[in-house]
């Protein structure tokens, strides 16, 4: 066989698999697994990279590293990363009451986009932490604090009454969990860029260049409404926002399709304002979006079904 006919084989080969993996991946949710390397398992199962996209922690599920760590999802725009020798559960997966609990080890919460109808939970050794800005996140049970890099978070007692005060921590503070949560103190930010920081910051850039080669293939595409879009070169799920352009906390970019388009930073259309976006998700496989399950890819309208997207409910502190 010749070997220009073997090498356009083989590339073929090799995109038919893509695509036939990408259409075999579930709607992205929260607690879809969007990343892993190393020992890591769940309910005691070993997961692989052929897991992404397929696997979907449920409630009282118990995701373990070792020597690994693992990426998953949240909400459109909110990553949760767990470092080695950890333990996370999802809680509540329900997109407007999004809980997750740090078992014991160190995880990472990235924020790139957060609305008021969104109530995002972190719960750790009798505390409840509520994500309130876009931001970054460092849990850690060794330790026992929260520190918030940036970004806005408010902390209370699990066992407290609903109405008790909590404690907010803004960028730049943690709080130490040692029994009821009292003042949060300033850290040193670059002192605290532990190894988990830096496999964070790595991967916000990887997902970060496969967010604007989507977008520009998206460009130009009427009625894109925020949320997970498949990408076969990252083999994961990527962030594109509905409209304009937002920045990681590491500081790479996420890109609507409208943004490069010429639409520049308008919010409030097209799937944006308040309660009025889709938080579905795409895929990318032959050229462009696919189109079905739960109301997703370019017409979604968020996770549950078509049209909607988060309305109202579900924010405020505790």
């Amino acid at each position: 066989m010749p070997l220009k006919l073997k090498t356009i084989l083989s590339l073929l080969f090799a995109a038919a698999s893509a695509l036939a993996y990408a259409q075999d991946m579930n709607p992205a949710q929260p607690g879809t697994l969007n990343y892993v390397e190393g020992q890591v398992s769940l309910a005691g199962v070993p997961l692989t990279m052929q897991s992404v996209g397929k696997t979907t922690l449920q409630p009282t599920q118990l995701l373990e590293t070792r020597t690994g760590r693992a990426e998953i999802l949240l909400t459109p725009g909110v990553f949760l990363r767990v470092g080695a020798n950890s333990a996370v559960a999802i809680v509540s997966p329900e997109i407007m009451h999004t809980e997750v609990s740090l078992v014991r080890g160190k995880a990472d919460v990235e924020v790139d986009q957060i609305y008021k109808e969104n109530l995002i939970l972190v719960d750790q050794q009798g505390t409840q932490t509520q994500l309130l800005k876009a931001g970054l996140y460092a849990f850690n049970t060794p330790s026992q604090s929260v520190r918030v890099f940036d970004g806005k978070a408010a902390v209370s007692n699990l066992d407290a009454p609903q109405d008790a005060k909590h404690v907010v921590i803004k960028g730049g503070h943690k709080l130490l969990l040692t029994g009821e949560p009292t003042k949060p103190a300033h850290f040193d930010k670059d002192g605290s860029e532990d190894g988990l920081y830096a496999w964070s910051s790595l991967r916000s850039e990887y997902l970060g260049a496969a967010n604007e080669n989507l977008a520009t293939e998206y460009a130009g595409v009427d009625d894109f409404y925020s949320g997970w879009f498949w990408d076969q070169n990252l083999f994961g799920y990527t962030w594109l926002p509905g409209d304009g352009m937002m920045f990681s906390p590491f500081g790479f970019g996420f890109y609507s399709p409208y943004y490069l388009n010429g639409g520049g930073m308008i919010y409030g259309r097209r799937g944006y304002g308040r309660g009025g976006y889709g938080g579905g998700y795409g895929h990318r496989g032959n050229g462009g979006p696919i189109h079905g399950r739960s109301g997703g890819g370019m017409r979604g309208g968020g996770f549950h079904g078509g049209g909607g997207g988060a309305h109202a409910g579900g924010g405020g502190h505790r």
